[in-house]
């Protein structure tokens, strides 16, 4: 084990006596020590002042890499710990010092048991957020609001029912230590700030753009979309249109470079619908050299078959419900906008624009900020897809990461957010179930 993750490192001298023990605890991996310190809410998640180690980060980290040395034994203590936490609502993506979620924590040191109850939690506090009507993007490394949610499993192991707790959702700014006074007085952990705060639509939709160098970036200098997602955008066209036709219907959410429509184009489909609401954005189709301007639009089979319809997609659907349209293929890329939205095209407007041999996709950057995030939301859109009466698959696409590993440097240069960590992107081909 390195020095960074030793004990002596995680718990600080500045620690309050009540979270010592709660993280001593369970670096040990002392379930019956751990049950009789979760006396209150938020227990289960206090954080050292300093290191902003958590209860779940201490029990995963005692484990270490594999090594000759584990037992079945040591195994399963540190897997009941872990369950135990996660019950009493401890925080699935709580931050420390060195920007790692207990999960993050779990994947370096290769422990994939432990790993997995952490995406577990994550599914379930996100099913719960929605349940409630109350998805943000998933706290990796901008700033939230805390949000209350239960965060634990219904029923313990042994069948009793577990003690219905709240937490608190956030990214390590909500650590209690059992003692109120004393919280007051303690230093209060920081995660690691980026100064990134979230992008929303109406602010998207006012910003100015930027065309240049492979990148369309926002005037705040966030990435609305990049060259290097081209290859992305070709195995998605291929997944869609497996048979290249001619004469499909292809109706694409979000225009941006323009990157997936020229590929459309190229299909020779006999109906491309584009929906793009960013005037700058439209502004840019229309200019003289567009591939996509009136000339385009008048080059159709008949008219309106090749059409940019301008406006919010939330707006243009329901004209082309009420229209009768129907598309063999949908793509569905926006920006500034949260997984709910999302959530809200695929139920609200595939069953009626997706023919019933259709085929539908969307650009899967979910949470690809960091590995445990974009695991999470793979699973979180898989349940609601199939509640929405959609079949995924998922098809991995290996990403080239050379010019993409390093923030500010490469393909970032310029851009202020990296909003892609992964090598490996997940494409999904959505049909309907049956």
């Amino acid at each position: 084990m390195s020095d960074q993750d030793s004990i002596s490192a995680r718990i600080s001298a500045d620690c309050p006596p009540d979270t010592q023990r709660m993280l001593t605890a369970a670096w040990a991996h002392d379930v019956e020590g751990v049950k009789k310190l979760l006396d209150a809410p938020g227990k289960a998640s206090c954080q050292d002042p300093q290191t902003g180690e958590t209860p779940l980060h201490a029990a995963i980290r005692a484990c270490g890499p594999p090594s000759e040395d584990d037992t079945p034994e040591d195994l399963e203590a540190a897997r009941k710990t872990v369950y135990e936490l996660l019950l009493w609502g401890a925080i699935w993506n709580d931050v420390d010092n060195h920007n790692e979620t207990p999960g993050c924590v779990a994947q370096r040191l290769a422990r994939p048991e432990l790993y997995s109850l952490c995406v577990e939690a994550g599914v379930r506090a996100e099913m719960l957020f929605g349940l409630m009507d109350g998805y943000e993007e998933l706290g990796s490394d901008a700033d939230e609001e805390d949000e209350e949610m239960a965060n634990g499993a219904d029923v313990e192991e042994d069948g009793e029912e577990a003690p219905q707790l709240v937490s608190v959702e956030g990214n390590g700014q909500n650590g209690t230590t059992g003692d109120e006074e004393a919280a007051e007085e303690e230093p209060t952990f920081q995660p690691p700030s980026v100064d990134d705060a979230d992008v929303k639509s109406e602010a998207y939709l006012r910003s100015k753009l930027t065309y240049s160098d492979g990148k369309l970036v926002d005037e705040a200098g966030n990435g609305v979309m990049m060259a290097w997602e081209t290859e992305i955008m070709r195995q998605s066209v291929d997944a869609l249109l497996p048979d290249k036709q001619p004469g499909k219907r292809i109706l694409n959410v979000g225009f941006g470079m323009g990157i997936i429509d020229t590929m459309f184009a190229e299909t020779k489909p006999a109906v491309h619908h584009i929906i793009e609401a960013h005037p700058e954005v439209l502004e840019h189709v229309s200019g003289p050299d567009s591939k996509f301007g009136a000339s385009w639009e008048a080059s159709g089979p008949e008219q309106g078959a090749f059409k940019i319809h301008q406006g919010k997609w939330q707006d243009v659907c329901i004209e082309l419900l009420e229209g009768g349209q129907v598309y063999d293929a949908i793509y569905f890329d926006t920006f500034g906008e949260n997984y709910s939205q999302l959530r809200k095209f695929f139920t609200d407007f595939i069953p009626g624009l997706l023919d019933s041999e259709g085929r539908f996709g969307f650009f899967n950057g979910l949470g690809a900020d960091r590995q445990i995030c974009y695991d999470v939301y793979t699973k979180v859109s898989e349940m609601h897809l199939a509640d929405a009466g959609l079949d995924v698959d998922w098809k991995d696409v290996d990403v080239d990461m050379k010019e993409l590993a390093e923030a500010g440097k490469g393909e970032w240069e310029g851009v202020k957010r990296r909003y892609w960590t992964l090598d490996t992107y997940r494409l999904p081909i959505c049909t309907f179930l049956g």
